[in-house]
């Protein structure tokens, strides 16, 4: 049992708390404070809208009712249920607007840590003392929020997705002394509106945005290296890796002068990890103003606001050569190959005329280990089973002859080609194996549960997987193996792989699940 009711001299669990809250004061009208009172509102609960412009809450007011109406025609909600959705809306004006029966508090103002605190040190003098306080930043220390109060133990995060109503993910987030029953009451109210809650750290970017730094930061690095175009990342990103919006269009959607910050924040605030490392290509194209669709250019022009995507490549006629492949995936790609109708050489060596194709994970040097013929041989990556794009990674010593020969011949299947530069690795394990490791490196940390981050990633990035789940899908061992060969070919510690992938991958054990700590042998 907890005193959630101080004041009240009523005891309740963290179940029956979540249940029994009626109102919610959410203090900022803007685009988050909208979509949270609108959320609370259609939950159920009574939902006092604040800010220090009295018109911004009548606008606000008008929006929310004007979002019900919308769903009414769209059949998602019924009118009687939006009339008294509409009737919980209560226009209160000030933030310090006297409190009466209030049980939870929603900052929602600006970005700011000198304004959340000195709006927090007020709403301390005045709320009730059951009152729990929330913030929806989205970057700043809860703790270092907290700091400013008396009492920080009535302190927590809150942080919503925009849009708030259509975002499912919310991420719970205690600072160092918030009460030990509140977050677990805040899951239990998020519950209760529908959404899906996790418990994320009060550590830079918390728990998506942490996650996150995976997927943007290599991409990032993959372009400074020159490995490939901004189209060609996205493109793989889709097809091989089935996300929805690749990389390079999503930081042209968030825009880098939002996105850059957040890198160099989260970098400097884990004590320049060089996982989160930022690219110079990043604060260069800030600095040129290129931030994406708000300016009308970024890794792409957009006209109207519709994105340019260039064409898919051209594939030149040549005169047909034999194909032989090398390795483990001789009989997938070779059937491939063939049915297509390329001449795929059976024996064991290529020859004098044959293009060799290799397809390795993480390991750049096959042809001169194997002692193939350099000048011959092309990579092709294997990730993605060869089912929808196929990556061509060309190193400087390839005859254009026979990589034109290649390229027509894995061109003849059908399937979309990707052209990049040979690397330690292809652009898409790149990607996915860093998304795994920064996962990996949270769960290792103790930062969140397993199931948490993947929670967090699928709903609040959109992923197909979580990142352990990920690395579970493509095996710990296999993502072990292209992190050491990145890492071994470049010495850049970014590559250096997390002690939960390496242990896992050692024990046979899945990345999603914790397995036994010390603790469990003396509790």
């Amino acid at each position: 049992m907890l005193n959630a009711w101080e004041g009240r001299g009523e005891e309740a669990t963290v179940e029956q708390w979540a249940r029994q809250v009626t109102t919610v004061r959410v203090i900022g009208t803007g685009a988050m404070g909208r979509g949270i009172a609108q959320l609370a509102a259609a939950g159920g609960l009574t939902v006092e809208l604040a800010d220090i412009r009295l018109e911004a809450v009548v606008a606000a007011t008008e929006y929310i009712g004007g979002m019900f109406d919308k769903l009414v025609r769209k059949g998602r909600m019924t009118a009687e249920e939006a009339e008294a959705a509409k009737g919980r809306l209560r226009p209160v004006g000030e933030p310090l607007t006297p409190f009466q029966d209030c049980d939870l508090v929603v900052e929602a103002v600006r970005e700011d840590i000198d304004t959340k605190r000195e709006l927090f040190r007020s709403l301390e003098k005045v709320c009730p003392k059951h009152t729990v306080l929330v913030t929806n930043t989205s970057s700043l220390p809860v703790t270092a929020i907290a700091a400013a109060l008396d009492d920080p133990s009535r302190v927590a995060g809150l942080h919503f997705f925009n849009p708030v109503p259509l975002m499912r993910l919310v991420e719970v987030i205690p600072g160092a002394r918030t009460a030990e029953w509140i977050p677990d009451a805040l899951v239990e109210l998020v519950r209760r509106l529908g959404h899906e809650p996790v418990i994320a750290p009060d550590a830079p970017g918390f728990l998506v945005n942490h996650a996150g730094r995976g997927l943007v930061t290599e991409a990032l690095q993959i372009l400074s290296e020159g490995i490939a175009e901004p189209v060609d990342i996205d493109r793989i990103a889709r097809d091989v890796l089935g996300l929805k919006m690749g990389p390079c269009e999503l930081l042209d959607l968030t825009g880098l002068d939002v996105s850059h910050p957040v890198m160099e924040s989260i970098w400097t605030g884990f004590y320049t990890e060089p996982r989160f490392r930022p690219s110079r290509i990043g604060r260069a194209r800030m600095e040129a103003g290129l931030y994406g669709r708000k300016t009308g250019e970024g890794f792409y022009k957009y006209v109207d606001g519709a994105k340019q995507e260039p064409p898919e490549v051209t594939v030149p006629a040549v005169e047909p050569r034999p194909v032989w492949v090398h390795g483990d995936v001789r009989e997938e790609l070779g059937a491939l190959l063939s049915t297509a109708g390329v001449d795929v050489e059976s024996g064991e060596g290529p020859s004098a005329d044959a293009v060799v194709l290799v397809a390795p994970f993480g390991q750049s040097t096959v042809a001169a280990a194997e002692g193939l013929p350099l000048e011959r041989t092309l990579g092709v990556d294997p990730l993605g089973g060869f089912f929808t794009r196929l990556t061509v990674a060309v190193h400087p010593g390839v005859d254009r002859d026979a990589g034109r020969a290649g390229l027509a011949a894995l061109a003849a299947t059908g399937r979309a080609v990707t052209v990049v530069r040979d690397a330690p690795a292809t652009v898409a394990q790149r990607l996915v194996t860093s998304i795994v490791n920064v996962g990996c490196g949270i769960a290792e940390q103790r930062l969140a549960l397993p199931r948490d981050i993947d929670t967090a990633v699928r709903l609040g990035l959109g992923y197909p997987r979580g990142p352990l789940e990920w690395g579970d899908h493509e095996s710990a061992g296999r993502v072990l193996r292209i992190l050491r060969g990145l890492h071994e070919a470049t010495g850049d510690p970014r590559y250096r792989p997390s002690g939960w992938l390496a242990e896992r991958a050692a024990l046979a054990l899945p990345l999603t699940e914790s397995g036994t700590a010390p603790d469990d042998l003396t509790s």
